[in-house]
């Protein structure tokens, strides 16, 4: 048996009261230690803020321009990306388990391009997220498309399987051709995602009154790259979207369809993370891009 420990000159500092903080995340305060530390794999938490890289294209259009080769063309990118979206098969097959951050894993699917996207089903279980070790479950949310209430209860069923094992749930708003990705529709459906129990959201950026979208949300938002812009534009988009209250982007096609992926992403880091200005940005991007 080990000696008591019988010091009566310990300082137990009786007079410094035990701090009581909160977590930095918006809107994450009252959530469960396990969720909390497993969020704090996905945003940073000097910055509050995250870079995720997006991969998971394939799981319904199939080999991405810029994603043939995983191994070869997003391995290497992995030391600047905070967190990997990707799904399931890629995960096991390809991303080196190794890789320290979290991985947000691509939780719903169902139909390909040929279809009707917004039919979606949850693609997995609860225990496969647990023994993937993920950090959050990803799931469509089509506000408007034509399987909505399908959709949504996609999400309300996610919630519960997450909040059961602690793994966030991530809501990514999709947005059809059909609708028009103005503030008005955005605030409708990220607030809709948090009220129904999302732990954040990715969404889109719009160019006028981003911010009511992001102030009317109580949770995180994460902006979705979208479609390939010229870097400069990426990088615009990327400032103004954290200027005005995102929490962060999940780039996939202005990543990794970049001229020089490596160097873009690390250019996307200083605008999340620092704060530069786009134009500083770009500038060292074209700087290690020339020496590469």
């Amino acid at each position: 048996m080990p000696e008591a420990d019988a010091r009566e000159d310990r300082n137990f500092q009786a007079d410094v009261p035990q701090k009581s903080e909160g977590f930095f995340l918006k809107g994450s305060n009252a959530l469960d230690w396990g969720l909390k530390n497993r969020l704090s794999k996905i945003f940073d938490p000097t910055s509050g803020r995250t870079v995720m890289l997006a991969i998971d294209h394939g799981y319904f259009q199939g080999p991405t321009t810029g994603l043939e080769r995983v191994d070869l063309d997003i391995v290497p990118l992995l030391p600047w990306a905070d967190t990997l979206m990707c799904t399931r098969g890629i995960l096991r097959s390809v991303i080196p388990p190794t890789y320290g951050k979290g991985i947000v894993i691509r939780a719903s699917g169902g139909p390909s391009i040929l279809k009707d996207l917004s039919n979606e089903q949850i693609a997995i279980s609860i225990e496969e997220a647990v023994r993937l070790n993920v950090a959050a479950m990803a799931v469509q949310v089509f506000i408007g498309g034509e399987s909505e209430t399908q959709s949504v209860h996609n999400l309300t069923r996610l919630v519960d399987m997450g909040n059961s094992a602690g793994i966030a749930t991530l809501a990514v708003t999709a947005v059809g051709r059909e609708l028009v990705r103005d503030a008005r529709y955005l605030r409708l459906a990220t607030r809709i995602c948090a009220e129904l129990g999302a732990t954040y959201v990715k969404t889109y950026f719009c160019d006028e009154d981003f911010e009511t979208v992001t102030a009317s949300c109580p949770i995180p938002i994460v902006i979705a790259g979208g479609k390939k812009l010229p870097e400069k534009e990426a990088l615009q988009m990327a400032y103004d979207a954290i200027q005005q209250g995102a929490s962060g982007v999940d780039m996939g096609r202005n990543i990794f369809q970049s001229e020089a992926p490596a160097a873009m992403i690390q250019a996307v880091r200083k605008v999340v993370h620092e704060n530069e200005k786009p134009e500083i940005a770009f500038e060292y991007f074209r700087d290690l891009k020339n020496r590469s």
